[in-house]
């Protein structure tokens, strides 16, 4: 994984050098913070008054989504900084991106799909989550597909303003398609894998856990079209955490907090030796089977709080985010090319890790 990230980054930076240029329900779940060892400091806003900042945090089923944050709460890692953090479940980073808005998320987890809202405006992100490989177009073989030309004509289902859309969109492209060229089906996230699994699609794109749940049901049947590595030339399939900015201009003390504690989790959640204890939090958290979440351990490259740091000092976290914006722009999803300090928050991240 460490050479793919390799190999991505770089080619970000020669595209760039080129170029030069869905709704879902929620569901809230309350995680408390117990520290595994020695009792926590206090920061000093939570010594001088006795309560600790609370923090809800938007998240999607999967082991991408929760691998820092839950390393962070049962480590004892935001508790150290004085926040009481809560989590809520969503289908997608759009609906949390509404439900921030809303005021009943202060924080959120979104994948690269999303990202064209923080463009927007709609977002800042304070700090990177993972370059991932979790996205997918997949298909059931028995229905005599084998290439994603055999995709023309063919009912499809994606969930619009996600990855899941923007998977799919890269697969046809590559292949000199569009999604005129099919029957494309727009749908809830939360609604993929049932239709998929029902036979009324031929095929879908998704992203894990969802692939997996599709892949145990169609057995030899389960065939992989396109994934995120394949377009790594291409794009850079980063995921985020972020805020309203306004929240950004009016919390920067909580915000500065909750990063230096996701600092921490990116060296636990790095680290082999503790993947099959974060996939059993996800498990409990998802309310889902431990296999599940541990066959995601790969979905991204886990790096680590020194790593993400170098990334930002060589310039190569801006490039990636830069290609990102630059496929939107290439796609019609974002009108306006705009610099990505300004809705990245560099310099957050970088005093999270002094």
């Amino acid at each position: 994984m460490k050479k793919a990230l390799s190999l991505l980054i770089a080619g970000c930076m020669a595209l760039s050098m080129a170029a030069c240029g869905g709704s879902g329900a929620s569901t809230a779940t309350s995680t408390g913070g117990a520290s595994s060892g020695s009792a926590p400091a206090s920061t000093a806003s939570e010594a001088s008054t006795g309560e600790k900042t609370k923090v809800v945090v938007g998240y999607m089923p999967n082991y991408g989504s929760l691998a820092e944050v839950e390393s962070a709460l049962h480590e004892g890692y935001f508790e150290e900084q004085g926040l009481d953090v809560e989590l809520m479940e969503f289908a997608d980073g759009p609906t949390i991106i509404a439900a921030m808005e809303s005021g009943s998320v202060q924080v959120g987890y979104i994948g690269s799909g999303a990202h064209k809202l923080a463009i927007q405006g709609q977002a800042k992100i304070f700090c990177m989550a993972h370059v991932g490989n979790a996205d997918a177009v997949v298909t059931d073989a028995s229905k005599g597909i084998e290439t994603i030309e055999d995709l023309k004509g063919k009912t499809v289902g994606y969930s619009s303003g996600t990855s899941s859309e923007q998977i799919l969109k890269y697969a046809l492209e590559a292949h000199g398609m569009t999604m005129d060229d099919i029957k494309a089906q727009e749908m809830d996230a939360s609604a993929l894998v049932t239709a998929m699994l029902s036979g009324s699609l031929d095929a879908c794109a998704a992203w894990s856990p969802m692939t997996f749940t599709i892949q145990e049901q169609l057995g030899d049947n389960y065939k992989v079209l396109a994934d995120n590595m394949m377009f790594s030339d291409q794009s850079a399939a980063v995921s985020s955490w972020i805020v309203t900015p306004k929240y950004a201009e009016e919390n920067a003390d909580t915000i500065l907090a909750f990063t230096k504690a996701l600092m921490k989790a990116k060296d636990f959640r790095a680290d082999e030796a503790n993947y099959e204890q974060i996939a059993q939090w996800v498990a409990d958290q998802t309310k889902t089977d431990y296999e599940t979440c541990y066959q995601q351990r790969g979905d991204a490259e886990w790096q680590t709080s020194a790593e993400l740091i170098e990334s930002i000092n060589d310039g190569s976290m801006e490039q990636m985010y830069k290609v990102q914006q630059e496929d939107f722009l290439k796609n019609g999803q974002i009108e306006a090319e705009v610099p990505v300090s300004d809705y990245v928050m560099f310099d957050n991240m970088l005093a999270a890790a002094e």
